[in-house]
């Protein structure tokens, strides 16, 4: 198999249930790194030229009806031609039973055969689209994220800034944590990045002073989630006299992460800010800015007609 994610086949097999016909030994722990499945009509006729072997093949009833109509001889011919390429598993849809030539094929050449009730259209796109999240490249930043109004909210900085502390007080709030510390990114549909914790981390969060606490056992399974899209990028950083802080709001900033832009703020932090309620109003107003109303943009708009129309009062 090629470089790069894989997944095993039990876990798809799992995933869909699908029934085992037949499974040679060791078949679940065979990896798939494909996002592509394959309907072998062509090779159905005798065609293998380009033929892909790493696919999975998904056999439907139009393959069924094709092969009803040819001799047991042609039938054993094609599915030897197909199995002899070793591919990851074979797939039969909407429940149909499988040919003896078919079974004596899987088992003469150790191919995996599976079957699904669903339909092949449905199971082809549902099945492509899983293994294109599953295998999509990830990436591993030091964070903590939490969903807080519906929005993925990432807060990055310095170690001891307060990411932590910030999370715990949005989960009293009634927020959600996904990951504290460590944080999987992904990119997933529509050129979304999605975020989850790594499975030996999963719901626990460190607090310093306290140690490790168990999220999901002191508050609940509604204070976790175990993945969500990523719609913001925040930023911590400790307080320093005499810079420059945005106060207007009007330019966005963006980080480029896995080639996709991210909407970016800065925050800093001192004693007596209240960090939670400003991550509150920073994720409403990311919401509102992604249904097309910016406040920044409108407060801007207004003052330059006020100021228009005192210029034209002058005159």
């Amino acid at each position: 198999m090629g470089k790069g994610p894989t997944i095993r086949l039990g876990t798809i097999i799992d995933q869909f249930h699908l029934e085992v016909l037949y499974g040679p030994e060791g078949y679940r722990d065979r990896q798939i790194s494909i996002q592509d499945v394959n309907r072998p009509g062509l090779q159905m006729t005798g065609y293998f030229d380009y033929f892909d072997r790493e696919r999975m093949q998904l056999l439907g009833l139009v393959e069924w009806s094709y092969l009803q109509e040819r001799t047991a001889e042609e039938r054993m011919e094609r599915f030897d031609q197909l199995f002899s390429y070793h591919t990851p598993a074979v797939i039969i849809a909407r429940g149909l039973e499988p040919y003896p030539e078919c079974m004596g094929s899987a088992k003469k050449y150790d191919q995996v055969l599976l079957r699904t009730k669903e339909n092949t259209a449905d199971f082809m796109s549902t099945l492509i689209a899983y293994l294109r999240v599953a295998l999509s490249p990830t990436i591993t930043r030091h964070g903590v994220l939490v969903e807080v109004y519906g929005e993925g909210v990432l807060l990055m900085g310095e170690s001891g800034v307060g990411k932590s502390e910030t999370a715990i007080e949005l989960i009293k709030r009634g927020h959600r944590l996904i990951a504290d510390d460590a944080v999987e990114i992904r990119r997933g549909f529509n050129n979304r990045l999605v975020g989850t914790a790594p499975e030996l981390i999963r719901h626990y969060m460190e607090l310093r002073g306290i140690g490790v606490v168990d999220v999901r056992r002191l508050f609940g399974m509604s204070a976790v989630k175990f993945e969500t899209n990523i719609d913001m990028l925040v930023k911590l950083e400790n307080w320093q006299d005499g810079a420059m802080y945005d106060r207007l709001g009007a330019d966005e900033f963006f980080t480029e992460l896995m080639g996709v832009q991210l909407p970016t703020l800065t925050i800093p932090v001192k004693p007596g800010r209240n960090l939670a309620v400003i991550l509150e109003v920073a994720a409403m107003n990311n919401r509102n800015k992604k249904m097309g109303h910016n406040a920044a943009l409108e407060f801007t708009r207004q003052i330059d007609a006020h100021i228009d129309g005192q210029l034209s009062s002058d005159r």
